[in-house]
């Protein structure tokens, strides 16, 4: 099943990025990403925390030892998704398109995949300025809940290790993007 899980209010969405203390510093105290942050690629956006752990190796991996929660508005999160190509659609049409969607197999805390799938959004260099400048709201550094709950999740306690985790729920996509983004 194909559905977007995640953080949100009203207004705003949470995604999630892993980036190395040399990018997270920085954009931490700013409040937003700046240099060395790169403009000039794209950037891979996740509202699915425990996909991203998984990923990220916990936080873990070299070049990811920092896990951001960065607060976008909704309406920038459906205007990338009304922009976005499927990973596995036309090729071309996804050479052109300034924003790809993948989607990938969901993960449990324990790293098992699940038989639903998470959302990731790629955002080319025209969207990552207007990401930046525009949509987002707050830059939270969840690195140390994640090693906490890390250490829960390999002590056995995983379902004490879920409660340090933001809760994650369906997100109710416009109805012409859900029939278009998750058709696969």
């Amino acid at each position: 099943m194909h559905a977007v899980r995640a953080d949100f209010d009203d207004s705003t969405i949470v995604v999630y990025q892993a980036y190395a203390p040399a990018i997270a510093e920085p954009a931490l105290r700013a409040g937003r990403f700046v240099a060395p942050f790169s403009f000039r690629r794209m950037t891979w956006i996740k509202p699915s925390l425990p996909w991203l752990l998984h990923r990220s190796n916990w936080a873990a991996k070299p070049g990811q030892e920092r896990i951001l929660a960065v607060r976008i508005t909704r309406s920038g999160w459906e205007r990338a998704l009304a922009a976005g190509e499927l990973t596995t659609g036309d090729q071309q049409r996804l050479a052109a398109a300034e924003v790809h969607v993948q989607w990938d197999p969901e993960r449990s805390l324990r790293g098992a995949a699940l038989n639903h799938y998470s959302i990731q959004v790629g955002l080319g260099r025209e969207t990552v300025r207007t990401f930046v400048d525009e949509w987002i709201v707050s830059l939270t550094d969840l690195t140390p809940q994640i090693r906490r709950a890390a250490e829960l999740v390999r002590a056995g306690r995983t379902e004490q290790a879920r409660r340090l985790l933001p809760e994650e729920r369906r997100y109710p996509l416009p109805a012409d993007l859900a029939a278009r983004l998750c058709r696969v």
